[in-house]
Protein backbone atom coordinates (compact mmCIF):
# COMPACT_ATOMS: atom_id res chain seq x y z
CA UNK A 1 0.00 0.00 0.00
CA UNK A 2 1.07 3.48 -0.95
CA UNK A 3 0.18 7.07 0.11
CA UNK A 4 -1.14 8.98 -3.21
CA UNK A 5 -2.40 12.12 -1.68
CA UNK A 6 -2.54 14.25 1.15
CA UNK A 7 -5.70 16.95 1.64
CA UNK A 8 -6.65 19.06 3.77
CA UNK A 9 -9.54 21.19 4.22
CA UNK A 10 -11.30 23.43 6.53
CA UNK A 11 -14.60 22.20 7.77
CA UNK A 12 -16.28 24.74 10.19
CA UNK A 13 -12.77 26.23 11.98
CA UNK A 14 -11.25 22.78 12.41
CA UNK A 15 -8.20 21.91 9.45
CA UNK A 16 -9.18 17.78 8.58
CA UNK A 17 -6.83 15.66 7.07
CA UNK A 18 -7.31 13.10 4.54
CA UNK A 19 -5.12 11.11 3.77
CA UNK A 20 -5.69 8.16 0.76
CA UNK A 21 -4.00 5.44 -0.89
CA UNK A 22 -3.61 2.95 -3.83
CA UNK A 23 -5.46 0.50 -1.73
CA UNK A 24 -8.94 2.63 -1.46
CA UNK A 25 -8.51 3.29 2.13
CA UNK A 26 -8.23 6.53 3.38
CA UNK A 27 -7.54 7.57 6.73
CA UNK A 28 -8.93 11.35 8.64
CA UNK A 29 -7.46 13.40 10.99
CA UNK A 30 -8.54 16.62 12.74
CA UNK A 31 -7.16 19.72 14.56
CA UNK A 32 -8.49 21.94 16.84
CA UNK A 33 -11.24 24.48 15.86
CA UNK A 34 -8.15 27.42 17.14
CA UNK A 35 -6.59 26.19 13.98
CA UNK A 36 -8.07 27.28 10.70
CA UNK A 37 -4.74 28.78 9.39
CA UNK A 38 -3.16 25.16 9.48
CA UNK A 39 -4.15 23.90 5.78
CA UNK A 40 -0.67 25.42 4.23
CA UNK A 41 1.68 23.78 7.49
CA UNK A 42 0.08 20.65 6.64
CA UNK A 43 0.34 20.41 3.17
CA UNK A 44 3.69 21.14 3.48
CA UNK A 45 4.30 17.79 4.55
CA UNK A 46 2.75 16.14 1.82
CA UNK A 47 6.32 15.73 -0.90
CA UNK A 48 7.96 13.49 1.89
CA UNK A 49 5.17 10.58 2.71
CA UNK A 50 3.74 10.24 -0.76
CA UNK A 51 4.62 6.97 -2.14
CA UNK A 52 5.25 5.87 1.43
CA UNK A 53 3.48 2.53 3.11
CA UNK A 54 0.81 4.37 5.78
CA UNK A 55 0.66 1.51 7.85
CA UNK A 56 4.63 1.74 8.43
CA UNK A 57 3.59 4.57 10.78
CA UNK A 58 6.83 5.18 12.93
CA UNK A 59 8.43 4.83 9.36
CA UNK A 60 6.45 8.09 7.93
CA UNK A 61 6.82 9.77 11.29
CA UNK A 62 10.28 9.51 11.32
CA UNK A 63 10.02 11.62 7.97
CA UNK A 64 8.12 14.61 9.57
CA UNK A 65 8.36 14.35 13.43
CA UNK A 66 11.23 16.58 13.39
CA UNK A 67 9.99 19.33 11.06
CA UNK A 68 7.36 20.26 13.49
CA UNK A 69 7.26 23.05 16.61
CA UNK A 70 5.55 23.46 19.90
CA UNK A 71 1.68 24.62 19.48
CA UNK A 72 0.35 25.25 17.79
CA UNK A 73 2.55 24.26 14.83
CA UNK A 74 2.74 20.68 16.27
CA UNK A 75 -0.43 19.95 15.41
CA UNK A 76 0.33 19.53 11.84
CA UNK A 77 2.12 16.90 11.90
CA UNK A 78 -0.09 15.37 14.84
CA UNK A 79 -3.54 15.13 12.75
CA UNK A 80 -1.50 13.24 9.97
CA UNK A 81 -0.47 10.74 12.63
CA UNK A 82 -4.33 9.84 13.38
CA UNK A 83 -4.81 9.76 9.64
CA UNK A 84 -2.34 7.36 9.54
CA UNK A 85 -3.15 5.16 12.35
CA UNK A 86 -6.72 5.34 10.80
CA UNK A 87 -5.68 3.51 7.91
CA UNK A 88 -3.43 1.24 9.71
CA UNK A 89 -6.36 -0.32 11.57
CA UNK A 90 -8.70 -0.63 8.50
CA UNK A 91 -6.08 -1.92 6.65
CA UNK A 92 -5.63 -4.76 9.81
CA UNK A 93 -9.24 -4.88 9.85
CA UNK A 94 -8.95 -3.77 13.76
CA UNK A 95 -9.62 -1.01 15.88
CA UNK A 96 -6.72 1.27 16.25
CA UNK A 97 -6.30 0.57 20.13
CA UNK A 98 -5.73 -3.06 19.21
CA UNK A 99 -2.33 -1.64 17.47
CA UNK A 100 -1.22 0.79 20.23
CA UNK A 101 -1.41 -2.95 22.54
CA UNK A 102 -4.91 -3.24 23.17
CA UNK A 103 -7.12 -1.92 25.84
CA UNK A 104 -6.28 -1.19 29.40
CA UNK A 105 -10.16 -0.20 30.41
CA UNK A 106 -13.02 -0.65 29.00
CA UNK A 107 -14.09 2.78 29.70
CA UNK A 108 -12.18 6.12 29.66
CA UNK A 109 -12.94 8.56 32.06
CA UNK A 110 -13.24 12.22 30.76
CA UNK A 111 -13.32 15.44 32.23
CA UNK A 112 -15.33 18.64 31.44
CA UNK A 113 -13.04 21.62 30.45
CA UNK A 114 -15.28 22.81 26.93
CA UNK A 115 -18.93 22.23 28.24
CA UNK A 116 -19.29 25.79 29.27
CA UNK A 117 -21.93 28.73 29.26
CA UNK A 118 -20.61 32.78 29.62
CA UNK A 119 -19.22 33.28 32.90
CA UNK A 120 -21.17 36.80 33.15
CA UNK A 121 -18.36 37.92 35.77
CA UNK A 122 -15.19 37.27 37.56
CA UNK A 123 -16.66 37.40 41.63
CA UNK A 124 -16.68 34.44 43.77
CA UNK A 125 -20.66 34.27 43.09
CA UNK A 126 -19.78 34.03 39.27
CA UNK A 127 -17.61 31.45 39.58
CA UNK A 128 -20.50 29.28 42.51
CA UNK A 129 -23.01 29.36 39.48
CA UNK A 130 -20.69 28.54 36.74
CA UNK A 131 -19.47 25.41 38.32
CA UNK A 132 -23.41 24.71 39.22
CA UNK A 133 -24.36 24.87 35.81
CA UNK A 134 -21.26 22.69 34.58
CA UNK A 135 -21.88 19.55 37.66
CA UNK A 136 -25.65 19.92 36.02
CA UNK A 137 -24.62 18.96 32.37
CA UNK A 138 -25.56 15.58 31.03
CA UNK A 139 -22.24 14.24 30.57
CA UNK A 140 -22.19 13.81 34.79
CA UNK A 141 -18.81 14.66 34.62
CA UNK A 142 -17.00 13.55 38.09
CA UNK A 143 -13.62 16.35 37.33
CA UNK A 144 -14.65 19.93 36.19
CA UNK A 145 -12.03 21.89 34.75
CA UNK A 146 -12.49 26.10 35.44
CA UNK A 147 -10.12 28.73 33.88
CA UNK A 148 -8.79 31.04 36.50
CA UNK A 149 -6.08 33.81 37.26
CA UNK A 150 -4.44 34.54 34.60
CA UNK A 151 -6.29 31.73 32.38
CA UNK A 152 -9.36 33.64 32.56
CA UNK A 153 -10.95 37.58 32.19
CA UNK A 154 -9.82 38.07 36.00
CA UNK A 155 -6.59 40.41 34.62
CA UNK A 156 -9.05 42.45 32.96
CA UNK A 157 -12.26 42.35 35.13
CA UNK A 158 -10.53 42.28 38.50
CA UNK A 159 -9.36 46.11 39.22
CA UNK A 160 -5.90 46.12 40.25
CA UNK A 161 -5.54 42.15 40.44
CA UNK A 162 -1.48 42.42 39.22
CA UNK A 163 1.58 44.50 39.05
CA UNK A 164 2.31 43.77 35.47
CA UNK A 165 0.75 46.07 32.75
CA UNK A 166 -1.92 44.88 31.04
CA UNK A 167 -1.88 43.53 27.50
CA UNK A 168 -3.81 42.37 24.49
CA UNK A 169 -3.65 40.33 21.13
CA UNK A 170 -2.73 36.32 21.43
CA UNK A 171 -3.81 33.80 23.70
CA UNK A 172 -3.01 34.59 27.59
CA UNK A 173 -0.32 37.78 27.03
CA UNK A 174 -0.50 38.69 31.07
CA UNK A 175 2.47 37.55 33.48
CA UNK A 176 3.37 39.33 36.04
CA UNK A 177 3.06 39.59 40.42
CA UNK A 178 -0.02 39.62 42.07
CA UNK A 179 -1.30 41.97 44.21
CA UNK A 180 -3.10 40.73 47.59
CA UNK A 181 -6.21 41.88 46.26
CA UNK A 182 -5.56 39.48 43.04
CA UNK A 183 -4.67 36.53 45.22
CA UNK A 184 -7.03 37.03 47.78
CA UNK A 185 -9.63 36.92 44.93
CA UNK A 186 -8.68 33.73 43.69
CA UNK A 187 -8.65 32.10 46.85
CA UNK A 188 -12.28 33.08 47.41
CA UNK A 189 -13.57 31.93 44.14
CA UNK A 190 -11.82 28.84 44.21
CA UNK A 191 -14.24 28.65 48.25
CA UNK A 192 -16.83 29.56 46.08
CA UNK A 193 -16.69 26.59 43.64
CA UNK A 194 -16.16 24.36 46.28
CA UNK A 195 -18.77 25.23 48.28
CA UNK A 196 -21.05 24.25 45.70
CA UNK A 197 -18.77 20.64 44.29
CA UNK A 198 -18.31 19.58 48.13
CA UNK A 199 -16.57 16.07 47.84
CA UNK A 200 -18.77 15.11 44.42
CA UNK A 201 -16.82 16.42 41.90
CA UNK A 202 -13.10 17.08 41.63
CA UNK A 203 -11.86 20.47 40.93
CA UNK A 204 -9.02 21.00 38.49
CA UNK A 205 -7.56 25.09 38.01
CA UNK A 206 -6.75 26.41 34.96
CA UNK A 207 -4.49 29.01 35.98
CA UNK A 208 -1.65 30.71 33.60
CA UNK A 209 0.22 30.82 32.32
CA UNK A 210 1.68 34.34 33.62
CA UNK A 211 2.26 33.34 37.68
CA UNK A 212 5.87 34.05 39.25
CA UNK A 213 7.18 30.95 41.05
CA UNK A 214 6.57 32.98 44.49
CA UNK A 215 3.06 33.03 43.87
CA UNK A 216 2.19 30.20 42.15
CA UNK A 217 4.08 28.75 45.50
CA UNK A 218 1.80 31.15 48.00
CA UNK A 219 -1.33 30.49 45.91
CA UNK A 220 -1.02 26.23 45.95
CA UNK A 221 0.04 26.89 49.74
CA UNK A 222 -3.44 28.85 50.26
CA UNK A 223 -5.15 26.13 48.52
CA UNK A 224 -4.15 23.04 49.78
CA UNK A 225 -7.42 22.23 52.47
CA UNK A 226 -9.46 22.19 49.03
CA UNK A 227 -8.12 18.85 47.56
CA UNK A 228 -8.12 19.92 43.87
CA UNK A 229 -7.45 17.81 41.51
CA UNK A 230 -4.46 19.75 39.89
CA UNK A 231 -3.26 23.43 39.35
CA UNK A 232 -2.34 23.63 35.77
CA UNK A 233 -0.26 26.19 33.45
CA UNK A 234 0.94 27.78 36.30
CA UNK A 235 4.33 29.07 35.06
CA UNK A 236 3.93 28.34 31.39
CA UNK A 237 1.73 26.31 29.29
CA UNK A 238 -0.52 27.21 26.20
CA UNK A 239 0.91 28.74 23.31
CA UNK A 240 4.76 28.89 25.25
CA UNK A 241 7.52 27.38 23.34
CA UNK A 242 9.48 25.97 26.21
CA UNK A 243 8.98 23.94 29.33
CA UNK A 244 10.75 25.54 32.35
CA UNK A 245 10.95 22.40 34.43
CA UNK A 246 13.15 23.85 37.08
CA UNK A 247 11.07 26.47 37.95
CA UNK A 248 8.01 23.89 37.97
CA UNK A 249 9.90 21.56 40.27
CA UNK A 250 9.94 24.25 42.62
CA UNK A 251 6.67 24.57 42.80
CA UNK A 252 5.43 21.13 43.02
CA UNK A 253 8.42 20.86 45.71
CA UNK A 254 6.67 23.42 47.92
CA UNK A 255 2.94 22.49 48.20
CA UNK A 256 0.75 19.40 48.37
CA UNK A 257 -1.63 20.26 45.52
CA UNK A 258 -0.58 18.72 42.40
CA UNK A 259 0.90 20.37 39.40
CA UNK A 260 -0.03 19.48 36.00
CA UNK A 261 1.19 21.10 32.78
CA UNK A 262 1.58 19.87 29.15
CA UNK A 263 -0.86 20.95 26.61
CA UNK A 264 1.70 22.86 24.68
CA UNK A 265 4.95 20.43 24.39
CA UNK A 266 5.40 18.90 20.98
CA UNK A 267 7.53 15.58 21.27
CA UNK A 268 8.65 13.12 24.13
CA UNK A 269 12.20 14.72 23.98
CA UNK A 270 10.93 17.81 25.61
CA UNK A 271 9.22 16.26 28.51
CA UNK A 272 11.74 14.23 29.41
CA UNK A 273 13.60 16.67 32.16
CA UNK A 274 9.66 17.62 33.04
CA UNK A 275 9.50 14.09 33.91
CA UNK A 276 13.24 13.16 35.15
CA UNK A 277 13.37 15.29 37.76
CA UNK A 278 9.72 14.91 38.49
CA UNK A 279 8.93 18.65 38.14
CA UNK A 280 5.57 18.25 38.14
CA UNK A 281 3.03 15.55 39.55
CA UNK A 282 0.45 15.16 36.45
CA UNK A 283 1.44 16.11 32.46
CA UNK A 284 -0.98 16.59 30.28
CA UNK A 285 -0.32 16.23 26.41
CA UNK A 286 -2.72 17.01 23.73
CA UNK A 287 -2.63 14.33 21.61
CA UNK A 288 -3.28 16.53 18.88
CA UNK A 289 -0.35 18.80 19.34
CA UNK A 290 2.23 16.27 21.16
CA UNK A 291 3.38 14.83 17.54
CA UNK A 292 -0.03 12.14 18.07
CA UNK A 293 -1.46 9.22 19.83
CA UNK A 294 1.70 6.84 19.97
CA UNK A 295 3.82 9.97 20.71
CA UNK A 296 1.36 10.61 23.74
CA UNK A 297 1.34 6.49 24.77
CA UNK A 298 5.06 7.43 25.03
CA UNK A 299 4.71 10.27 27.11
CA UNK A 300 2.27 8.15 29.14
CA UNK A 301 4.33 5.51 29.99
CA UNK A 302 7.73 6.49 31.33
CA UNK A 303 5.88 8.97 32.93
CA UNK A 304 4.07 6.02 34.65
CA UNK A 305 8.01 4.93 35.51
CA UNK A 306 8.81 7.99 37.27
CA UNK A 307 5.54 7.93 39.34
CA UNK A 308 3.45 10.66 37.61
CA UNK A 309 0.32 11.09 36.09
CA UNK A 310 -1.55 11.88 33.28
CA UNK A 311 -4.46 13.73 32.26
CA UNK A 312 -4.40 14.59 28.46
CA UNK A 313 -5.73 18.22 26.94
CA UNK A 314 -7.71 17.73 24.24
CA UNK A 315 -11.24 20.34 24.90
CA UNK A 316 -11.23 21.53 21.63
CA UNK A 317 -10.30 18.13 19.37
CA UNK A 318 -13.12 18.11 17.92
CA UNK A 319 -15.02 14.89 16.86
CA UNK A 320 -12.33 12.96 15.13
CA UNK A 321 -9.56 14.19 17.81
CA UNK A 322 -12.45 12.70 20.27
CA UNK A 323 -11.79 9.15 18.46
CA UNK A 324 -8.22 9.44 18.87
CA UNK A 325 -8.68 10.31 22.52
CA UNK A 326 -10.57 7.46 23.13
CA UNK A 327 -8.30 4.77 21.53
CA UNK A 328 -5.14 5.49 22.86
CA UNK A 329 -6.72 6.59 26.34
CA UNK A 330 -8.01 3.22 26.40
CA UNK A 331 -4.39 1.89 25.97
CA UNK A 332 -2.75 4.19 28.58
CA UNK A 333 -1.54 2.68 31.58
CA UNK A 334 -2.49 3.12 35.17
CA UNK A 335 -1.42 6.40 35.76
CA UNK A 336 -3.99 7.66 33.81
CA UNK A 337 -7.09 10.30 35.61
CA UNK A 338 -9.48 11.49 32.57
CA UNK A 339 -9.13 13.29 29.38
CA UNK A 340 -10.08 16.99 28.61
CA UNK A 341 -13.58 15.68 26.66
CA UNK A 342 -13.50 17.07 22.92
CA UNK A 343 -16.61 19.57 22.25
CA UNK A 344 -17.61 19.77 19.00
CA UNK A 345 -17.85 23.05 17.67
CA UNK A 346 -20.02 24.46 15.54
CA UNK A 347 -22.68 21.51 17.01
CA UNK A 348 -23.69 20.37 13.14
CA UNK A 349 -20.34 18.31 13.29
CA UNK A 350 -22.12 15.57 15.31
CA UNK A 351 -24.60 15.62 12.30
CA UNK A 352 -21.83 15.14 9.74
CA UNK A 353 -20.24 12.06 11.67
CA UNK A 354 -21.06 8.95 11.59
CA UNK A 355 -20.16 5.96 14.34
CA UNK A 356 -20.10 8.38 17.64
CA UNK A 357 -22.49 7.01 20.29
CA UNK A 358 -25.56 8.94 21.55
CA UNK A 359 -24.99 9.81 23.76
CA UNK A 360 -21.40 10.03 23.95
CA UNK A 361 -20.65 10.48 27.74
CA UNK A 362 -22.56 8.89 30.58
CA UNK A 363 -21.26 9.43 33.83
CA UNK A 364 -18.57 10.64 33.08
CA UNK A 365 -17.25 7.47 30.89
CA UNK A 366 -16.77 7.37 27.45
CA UNK A 367 -17.52 2.99 26.18
CA UNK A 368 -14.71 2.07 24.12
CA UNK A 369 -16.74 -0.33 22.90
CA UNK A 370 -18.28 2.36 21.06
CA UNK A 371 -15.35 2.42 18.85
CA UNK A 372 -15.19 -0.82 18.20
CA UNK A 373 -14.92 -0.38 14.11
CA UNK A 374 -11.12 -0.77 12.31
CA UNK A 375 -9.64 2.19 12.37
CA UNK A 376 -10.57 4.92 14.30
CA UNK A 377 -14.36 3.65 14.29
CA UNK A 378 -15.66 6.64 12.65
CA UNK A 379 -16.60 8.28 8.98
CA UNK A 380 -18.08 11.21 7.02
CA UNK A 381 -21.49 11.45 5.87
CA UNK A 382 -20.08 12.52 2.57
CA UNK A 383 -23.68 14.11 1.43
CA UNK A 384 -24.07 16.21 4.68
CA UNK A 385 -20.22 17.17 5.30
CA UNK A 386 -19.90 18.51 1.56
CA UNK A 387 -22.18 21.13 2.37
CA UNK A 388 -19.88 22.70 4.36
CA UNK A 389 -16.93 22.57 2.04
CA UNK A 390 -15.57 26.11 0.80
CA UNK A 391 -15.69 26.24 -3.03
CA UNK A 392 -11.44 26.11 -2.22
CA UNK A 393 -12.06 22.37 -0.88
CA UNK A 394 -14.45 21.22 -3.05
CA UNK A 395 -12.46 18.20 -4.17
CA UNK A 396 -11.53 17.02 -0.63
CA UNK A 397 -14.11 14.08 -0.31
CA UNK A 398 -13.78 12.88 -4.40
Amino acid sequence: MKITDIRCAIIGDNPVVRVLTDAGIDGLGQAENSKPYLKPHVLFYKKYLLGEDPTDVERCMLKIRRLGSFKPWGAAVSVIEFALWDIAGKAAGVPVYKLLGGKVRDQVRVYNGGRRQPMGGYTPEHFAANMQWMMACDEGFTIIKQGIAFHSGMPTQTENFFYGTLQSGPPHPNRGPLTEKGLRTIIACVEAMKHVAGDTVGIALDCGPGFTVPDAIRLAKALEPFNLMWLEDMLTGDYTPYVMADLYREVTRATSVPIHTGEQIYLRQNFRELIETKAVNIVGPDPADIGGIAELKWVAEYADLHGLLMAPHGTIDGVIGLAAHVHCAAALPHNYIALEYPVASPAWWYDIVEGLPNPIVQRSMIDVAAFNRPGLGIKFNVDKASKYLSEDDKGFFD
